[in-house]
């Protein structure tokens, strides 16, 4: 599986409606320059610039209007509330956003065929860039506060997954075999990335995630770590407080093979299932004929056996 970086931007620039006024200029310089009774005044004169901006479309005829476009699109949105962005600079077609009823919100762009923008992809997109860059130019955002918190949409997706973690922080990160991801970081517990697939829900905790080279932003190397208390349980390593892991790859069964490291004593072998849980587990003393042996744990060559 191959994880891939948000790229859908809006490709719109928006402009306000032709009759609101720009802002005055100065004669010689061009700049713009604060209105001349004071800075009161000139904030607002912004204000008045932006009620009449929003005010060319009404927030019923928004809604109306962005509702017309996400069900066009396929998208199930039930719009709860929108406002009116303005007019695209290439083919001047209304734009809007969009607050939906359980879900993530949408910039929409009622053009042919229609545009919609995932608000918290956009929002990932923007984190991904800024994590590059600080200074990064992160393109179009939704801006209405509803649209801001990816935990509540989120919380209500590792629900439905079967996390019942405390989410204490969440959002989309990237795309996943074409499908979105979204992450799920657990207070003081190993988190989850999910992939919204056309079967449902497919949860993959944090701890095999970044054994596979991928990252999760919301989860600690300790929180990791923490998960493998679970991994184990009910086999010959449940008591190992494990310091380091790896993984191997997957075996002839199907089941993927990693190296631990306990803080004391020797590490293990574990083949873990599709939930997580180990389903074997050889330790690294009797084992040194599997993958050539652990790596993470030293075995001394006196007690080295071969696994019968």
């Amino acid at each position: 599986m191959a994880l891939a970086l948000f790229s859908a931007q809006p490709v719109m620039a928006q402009d306000p409606p032709s009759d609101v006024p720009h802002p005055a200029t100065d004669a010689a310089s061009g700049e713009a320059r604060e209105d001349r009774a004071g800075p009161a005044r000139g904030r607002a004169r912004e204000g008045n610039r932006r009620g009449r901006e929003r005010g060319a479309v009404t927030p019923e005829e928004a809604r109306t209007a962005a509702q017309a476009v996400l069900t066009t699109a396929g998208i199930a949105c039930q719009v709860q509330s929108a406002v009116f962005l303005g007019n695209t600079t290439t083919d001047q077609q209304k734009s809007y956003e969009a607050i939906c009823n359980g879900g993530p919100g949408y910039i929409v762009v009622a053009s042919t065929p229609p545009q919609t923008f995932n608000c918290l992809e956009l929002a990932g997109q923007a984190e991904t860039n800024r994590m590059r860059d600080p200074a990064a130019d992160v393109g179009q955002q939704c801006t209405l506060p509803a649209n801001q918190d990816p935990l509540p949409v989120v919380t209500a997706y590792a629900r439905e997954a079967g996390i019942d973690c405390v989410v204490d922080r969440a959002g989309a990160v990237g795309r996943l075999d074409g499908n979105l991801l979204y992450e799920v970081g657990c207070s003081e517990a190993d988190g989850f990335q999910l992939e919204q697939t056309s079967a449902g829900w497919k949860k993959m905790p944090c701890w095999a995630r970044t054994l596979e080279g991928a990252t999760c932003r919301y989860t600690t190397p300790a929180e990791n770590l923490k998960a493998w208390t679970a991994v184990l349980a009910g086999t010959d390593a449940a008591a190992c407080d494990v310091q380091q892991a790896r993984k191997l790859g997957v075996d002839a069964e199907g089941l993927q093979v990693y190296e631990v490291k306990c803080g004391a004593g020797d590490g293990y072998f574990a083949r873990v299932g599709e939930t997580y849980t180990a389903q074997r587990v050889h330790a690294c003393a009797a084992a040194t004929h599997i993958a050539g042996g652990c790596t993470l744990t030293t075995v001394a060559p006196a007690a080295a056996t071969s696994e019968q």
